[in-house]
């Protein structure tokens, strides 16, 4: 069974795909030539951040966070320099 592909929509520039439901944002980032690139934000349903992080072409670099369920950061992952 193939699934479903997520509702997205491209606003200001930046790419944004939703949940299931097709309402609560799931995630926002840009993407140049097909890859995610710069900051990016993941979300649950109830709105809430999830992560955030950064990409290079494609590629996660830097600090990434991870939150906790009242949205304050409860993990710091360092991703490395990256290509640039």
């Amino acid at each position: 069974m193939a699934v479903p592909q997520k509702k997205t929509e491209t606003i200001d520039g930046y790419e944004i795909k939703y949940h299931a439901d097709g309402l609560t944002r799931w995630s926002k980032g840009k993407v140049e030539d097909g890859q995610p690139v710069g900051y990016w934000e993941w979300y649950r349903k109830d709105g809430t951040i999830k992560r955030s992080g950064y990409f290079d072409a494609g590629e996660p670099v830097g600090k990434w966070i991870t939150y906790d369920q009242a949205g304050e950061p409860y993990k710091v992952t360092d991703r490395g320099a990256g290509k640039g």
